[in-house]
Formats: structure tokens, sequence, C-alpha cells
């Protein structure tokens, strides 16, 4: 994938006014197995597909807890992803023992933004190859934002990133107008359909290989929080078979259409 002697390093321009670097950082996030993320007024739900690197060896996580109220879903490079999360970890105790308050997403995701950002200053240092979907609730409501390798951040109402994201997000935008009133449960279906778009013909979603991420408020309107938990292994396993009926049911459905 070399290409000239203008990625060598982070900090310098192509004639293009490009940053080889930080392209092929991007690369590596669309490298990494799908994650997706959506928003309705009272939850956020983030959902992953794990991939294992062989038979032998476990799943690998992409679901991160960060605090009470945040959670984060991966794609790239899990090692600049661990880095990454216990930064925006600390920064969230931090916020706790001095200002005794959850710290507001869109802080929390610039300061992410800008320690990336540094990396593309400063010789000697890389991008981090990986991207992030932010989930979680604040004083302003619900929240998902998406962090790029560049540093670039910004706010969603629902995302998908990774390998075969495209067709998540297909979905995603067709079905949009209907996120904002869902519930828990209808939002988190909406998100495993998604996942499924991405999956080819030989897959399928299981237990072992899907992970989903909730958190909201308990009731619309009220403050008490649903703290940010990562549900895996037999947690999911009424998520995915209600997915499954759904596509069934629908299958079934135009089968029994008739053509005039």
């Amino acid at each position: 994938m070399f290409r000239n002697n203008y990625d060598n390093d982070s900090v310098t321009f192509s004639p293009q006014g490009r940053i080889f670097q930080v392209e092929y950082a991007a690369e590596a996030v669309k490298q990494g197995s799908v994650v997706v993320g959506l928003t309705s007024k009272t939850h956020a739900v983030l959902v992953a597909i794990k991939r294992n690197a062989e038979e032998l060896s476990s799943y690998q996580k992409k679901l991160f807890a960060v605090d009470e109220h945040v959670g984060l879903a991966i794609a790239g490079l899990t090692s600049d992803a661990r880095v990454l999360s216990n930064f925006m970890k600390q920064q969230c105790l931090s916020q706790r023992l001095t200002y005794d308050r959850a710290m507001p997403l869109e802080t929390l995701v610039s300061l992410i933004g800008d320690k990336a950002q540094l990396n593309t200053q400063h010789y000697g240092k890389r991008p981090y190859g990986v991207g992030l979907l932010v989930a979680g609730v604040d004083e302003s409501g619900t929240h998902l934002f998406e962090f790029q390798p560049s540093g670039l951040t910004q706010e969603m109402m629902a995302c998908a990133i990774g390998a075969r994201s495209q067709m998540a997000r297909t979905y995603l935008e067709k079905n949009l107008d209907k996120f904002a009133d869902c519930g828990r449960e209808e939002l988190i279906r909406h998100g495993l359909k998604a996942l499924k778009e991405t999956l080819v013909q030989d897959r399928e979603l299981t237990v072992e290989n899907t992970s989903v991420g909730v958190v909201g408020l308990k009731e619309p309107g009220k403050k008490a929080l649903e703290f940010f938990k990562v549900h895996d292994g037999a947690e999911v396993k009424d998520w995915i078979n209600s997915v499954a009926d759904d596509n069934e049911a629908s299958a079934e459905g135009e089968g029994m259409q008739v053509d005039e």
C-alpha cells in the first residue's frame, strides 16, 4: 500500500493536501468488524459483531463501559482502543472527583478528538488506528458520537463503522424516522437488524459473536438512569431470536403475495 515519499510520517502534507498516514489509519477502521449505534429519546444502543482470530481463541471484545452513563464500541486496532478508553475513564473519574457529577458526552468526546489530532501534528507519532462509537446519556438527553482517527468527532442519530458497514447504514437511513420514538427493546431489535444486513451469506448472528450495549433513562421525563451495560452470551439470545422471527414473518408475508 506504499504510495510515495509523502506517507512516511503523519505530519507531511502531499501536494494534493492529503495526509496519507491518517488515510491509512482510516483503512484500519474499515478492516475491523462492524459496530452499529443508534439513539431514541430515552435510550442509546450499541451492537457489535465479535471476531475470533482462530477456532481455538476467544472472541475479541468490542464494547467497553467507560462510566455509568457512557460506553463505546470499537472498529479497528483493539490495543489503540484500549488506550483511548482508559483515557476516557480517567477523565470521567476526574470529573466526578472534582465536580461530583458525570462528564457531559460532548466534552468527553472532544477530549479524545484533541488527543488524536495531536498525533497528526508531532513528528514520530502515528494516528490511532481505531474508530469509536460513543453512546451515552447526560443532562441534555441521549447522544451518539462518532470518532475518527483524524481526530474528527461528530454527533450522529445512528451510525455504523467497520467492514461492510455500508449495508447497515442503508438500513439505518431507511428507518431513521422510527428510532426517536422507539422503546428499549424495539431499538435493540433495529440495531440487530442493521447488524444482520452486514453479514455474508453463510454467517448468522449467534450468542457467541454478538454483543449489545444499552444505556438510557428508566422512565421518560425522569432522571433515573439505566447504567450502561454490555450484554453477551445467553443475555442476547432472546433478542437474536426475535430478529430471526421477524425476518421469517416478513419472508412468509412476501411469499403469500399474489401477482395480479
